[in-house]
């Protein structure tokens, strides 16, 4: 057998925090009948019938061995409001239900109070997997509670899927994907029939992730891989600011350099009455995208996102205001961009049609507007949401 591969801890750990995942608390009873419990993310489902689960606790956990021999556990799934819960569960010794309310599951373990869901179970089977354990449970009862977001663990911090007290254009990551499923055959036809690739992007805290694309164009395009992140930053993104309301605008203009002088924050508020009376926005110019192409094309393994996201701030930053309005014509287009609304009337994606090398869309792009915003309509319509009121195009 061949020797395993040597992979840094800390480079593990960073690389593997890419991947999101929920937060939750497993509780148990230990022998002398005390509630005990311990912060996890590595929970997950198993399978269906039988209804399994499973989690993964380290092997140096102090919280585990206290109550495994008792046979069951509860797996308390926490909401975003539940941070201070999470933090009370992630460290050792002490009484971490001192301050909580709980009522006992089936099995005696106990149900946090203002979870997002619990699942009760018994103790199926432990695994041995390296520097942690795998232990299977049968599910004997489960329920769930409120209809708020998640806690998510990110890239070594705690978080939601969306500020929605601020950024109104974002949604929660399962409509978002959602959408993208609903729009992946429309995205197909369009990048045959019009011979562009299309792709479906998302705003995934402070950056604008794409979710899906279609198409294949020379490689002189604008890279696009799946979960390529751009900064949410103006003047790029106006498809998904144009509709939101003036205090989620205003967010989105904060995050412009502070000596922005006034004229170029009225041109970009412009830009985004432009593109909402119009229902697109444009993104102009081949030198621009080459040098765009290079930033997101790095294959170094050094290379950081955070190095990249720099790069890309610095091209953004040299823009002009109105980069992305559709009455500043140049016959450069390359890409246009359309948005997907979700009930309520938030935008919770944006459709594009990207061209590569020197093609420019100018001479199709009232027939390419019109294909991209009958797509993003249909999808719009099979997620039953609705374009705001007043909005024009």
């Amino acid at each position: 057998m061949s020797e395993p591969h040597r992979i840094d801890g800390r480079r593990f750990r960073q690389v593997l925090g890419h991947f999101p995942t929920g937060v939750a608390v497993i509780t148990g009873i230990d022998a002398e009948g005390n509630p005990q419990g311990m912060a996890i993310g590595s929970f997950s489902s198993v399978s269906l019938d039988p209804p399994l689960v499973a989690f993964m606790p380290d092997k140096n956990s102090s919280s585990w061995p206290k109550f495994r021999d008792s046979g069951h556990f509860c797996v308390n799934i926490l909401g975003s409001d539940q941070e201070s819960v999470c933090r009370s569960f992630a460290v050792s010794g002490g009484d971490k239900f001192a301050d909580l309310a709980w009522k006992p599951a089936s099995s005696g373990s106990p149900v946090l109070d203002g979870v997002l869901a619990w699942i009760d179970c018994d103790v199926d089977v432990v695994h041995e997997a390296g520097d942690h354990f795998i232990v299977i449970g049968t599910v004997r009862e489960l329920d769930a509670g409120g209809n708020t977001l998640p806690l998510v663990f990110f890239q070594g911090g705690y978080g939601r899927f969306s500020a929605l007290s601020l950024a109104a254009w974002e949604s929660d990551l399962a409509l978002q994907m959602r959408s993208a499923d609903l729009a992946r055959p429309h995205m197909e036809q369009l990048a045959e029939e019009l011979e562009v690739e299309c792709v479906a992007s998302a705003i995934v805290g402070s950056d604008m992730v794409l979710l899906a694309r279609a198409g294949r164009l020379e490689s002189s395009a604008l890279p696009t891989a799946v979960g390529q992140r751009i900064p949410f930053e103006p003047p790029v993104g106006t498809a998904f600011v144009a509709w939101a309301p003036a205090a989620a605008q205003q967010v989105w203009l904060d995050r412009l350099d502070k000596n922005a002088a006034p004229e170029t924050i009225e041109a970009i508020r412009q830009t985004m009455a432009e593109v909402r009376e119009a229902g697109y926005s444009v993104g102009r110019g081949h030198r621009w995208h080459a040098e765009a192409a290079k930033a997101l094309s790095h294959e170094e393994p050094t290379l950081h996102q955070d190095e990249t996201s720099e790069q890309l701030h610095q091209l953004i930053g040299m823009l002009p205001p109105d980069y992305e309005s559709p009455k500043a014509a140049s016959g450069d287009e390359r890409t246009i961009s359309t948005p997907v609304f979700g009930p309520g009337g938030v935008v919770v994606m944006v459709l594009s049609a990207v061209v590569a090398g020197r093609r420019s869309l100018a001479a199709d792009l009232a027939f390419t507007v019109d294909r991209l915003r009958s797509a993003a309509a249909a999808v719009t319509e099979a997620l039953h949401g609705a374009e705001p009121e007043g909005a024009t195009g």
